[in-house]
């Protein structure tokens, strides 16, 4: 008998507790911390909720302010102008559509192997290391049995665009196959999901496709680390040359140097250019001018002649200082990001504390305990007036 009063009294009070915990719940969750669902169906947006992005939506993407200067018609396959800082794209064209990156695909490289070799390291380079050298490709001349150090290599990269360089460097940094791997893992971690990696240097190969966003995420990211921006920045440098007497060599991307009739663009900060027979011509490209970064990608103009990747950037650079404050995003670099950029502050994450008021702010694991307790100690206030002491033994 006293078995089974205390079995009863015990499931009557779970039985209660639970039916009050489930009135409760809902209450309680609506007073904790959480993600706002957005507006209901048929209301509008919100003031201050960020417009939804137009980036993976073909054809040219602008959300301007009345009086905004018109984005330029260009005969580029794809484009992009993004705020550097900020991670806002300003304007664009078809900027998830894969195409060949050719030599633009190198930010990717140099994003992945500048952080593990030391620029001061002296290297001997072998034959075997300048193996596999696509046909027709660009080299800044390096010879086998001549030691250079590693910043050289990395001039040779940037300026002269050298797949000799690069296959040097992969070399050091693990292999050819293991540095592709790697700078593949790196692109998705900056959420660039449009590239395959199938030769570390731009080099046209089956499969390897990136796209306007990813490349202007790697350009952006590669701003932000000290060593690859005054690498992408420098115009000329002296490379070691085969008899032991240097000789200079002078950056490919003509809206830095001005070279071969191209005006030079004031402001201009680097990144980097490339040309294949299947990519075209590919550039990214970024320049500052009071205060404010931007940085464009322009990938296979189709007509203008070999020059009209970096006309079809100044007209983009030019529109993007211009529209500054007078266009709405029509997407953001970071969308897809997993984590923060290299020197970007982390803002912590909100974690819910117990407070002392009442208020809505109060955390859903408390709202739930508060109820719990409160509902027992009812049902057992109640069971002592009707039955007297529960028997413990």
């Amino acid at each position: 008998m006293t078995i089974g009063f205390a079995s009863r009294a015990a499931t009557s009070t779970c039985a209660l507790c639970t039916a009050g915990l489930l009135a409760l719940a809902p209450a309680a969750a609506t007073s904790g911390t959480r993600e706002d669902p957005g507006p209901r169906p048929g209301t509008g947006p919100r003031a201050g909720t960020p417009p939804a992005s137009l980036l993976y939506r073909s054809g040219t993407h602008v959300r301007p302010h009345a009086g905004a200067p018109e984005v330029p018609e260009l005969s580029a396959k794809s484009w992009l102008v993004a705020d550097a800082a900020t991670g806002t794209v300003l304007a664009a064209h078809d900027a998830h559509r894969r195409l060949p990156p050719a030599s633009t695909l190198k930010t990717l490289f140099a994003l992945t192997v500048l952080p593990v070799l030391p620029a001061g390291i002296r290297h001997e380079v072998s034959e075997r290391e300048l193996e596999g050298i696509g046909a027709g490709s660009s080299l800044v001349g390096v010879a086998e049995d001549r030691t250079y150090r590693v910043s050289d290599l990395w001039n040779g990269v940037f300026l002269s665009s050298g797949n000799d360089a690069v296959r040097v460097l992969a070399s050091l940094s693990g292999g050819w196959r293991a540095t592709a791997e790697r700078m593949q893992a790196k692109a998705r971690a900056l959420g660039a999901r449009d590239t395959r990696v199938k030769s570390p240097d731009g080099y046209d190969a089956p499969g390897q496709v990136s796209s306007a966003f990813d490349l202007a995420v790697f350009g952006r990211a590669g701003l932000r680390n000290p060593e690859f921006a005054r690498y992408c920045a420098r115009a000329e440098a002296w490379f070691p040359g085969r008899d032991g007497d240097p000789y200079g060599i002078r950056n490919t991307n003509r809206l830095l140097t001005g070279a071969d009739g191209v005006e030079r663009y004031r402001g201009l900060i680097g990144v980097k250019n490339g040309y294949t027979s299947n990519a075209g011509h590919t550039l990214v490209a970024a320049a500052r001018r009071d205060g404010r970064t931007l940085v464009v990608t322009v990938l296979n103009p189709r007509s203008g002649g070999p020059h009209a990747v970096y006309e079809e950037a100044r007209s983009l650079l030019d529109w993007g200082f211009e529209a500054a404050g007078r266009v709405d995003p029509v997407g953001s670099l970071d969308a897809l990001r997993a984590g923060p950029l290299p020197g970007q502050q982390v803002e912590p994450a909100a974690v819910p504390v117990a407070r002392r008021d009442d208020g809505p702010g109060r955390p859903v694991s408390w709202t739930i305990v508060g109820a719990a307790l409160l509902g027992g100690a009812g049902v057992a206030l109640f069971l002592r007036l009707k039955w007297g002491p529960v028997p413990t033994d």
